[in-house]
């Protein structure tokens, strides 16, 4: 027991040494190459055909994300006239409906996909950690 106390109270007032030791002077770079380049692990080694051509507005991933395509009916609020989103109110912009196959809730699906309910004794077994179930 006294010699837990004693390593606790060397070991407080030893010299801590870290162990990770790091080379030369921390830095930031002055420059920064930020061209889009292609993935070390991919197999052609070069960007898609699409980011590279000339006639491609996103030549950045910023310009990119501008530009980028919102589904559904916000898509309708963005306006030229910079108004933005928001620009229009929901009852403007029509109902929303799902496209034919598409759900937005389980309990719209066919009765087959439907969480099946749980019955009383499961509840208590749950509920008991399934002691109950070996009494």
């Amino acid at each position: 027991m006294f010699a837990t106390r004693a390593l606790r109270q060397a070991a407080q007032h030893a010299e801590r040494t870290p162990s990770i030791k790091f080379v030369g002077k921390r830095t930031i770079p002055s420059s920064v190459d930020h061209t889009p380049q292609p993935h070390p692990a991919s197999p052609t080694h070069t960007l898609p055909a699409s980011f590279t051509s000339a006639s491609s507005s996103h030549n950045t991933f910023s310009s990119y994300r501008d530009h980028a395509q919102q589904f559904g009916p916000l898509r309708k609020t963005i306006k030229a006239d910079g108004s933005g989103v928001g620009g229009a109110s929901g009852s403007q912009l029509g109902p929303v409906a799902p496209p034919k196959g598409v759900y937005f809730d389980r309990n719209e699906l066919p009765a087959r996909f439907h969480r099946a309910p749980i019955s009383l004794d499961e509840i208590e077994a749950l509920e008991s950690g399934g002691a109950a179930a070996f009494a």
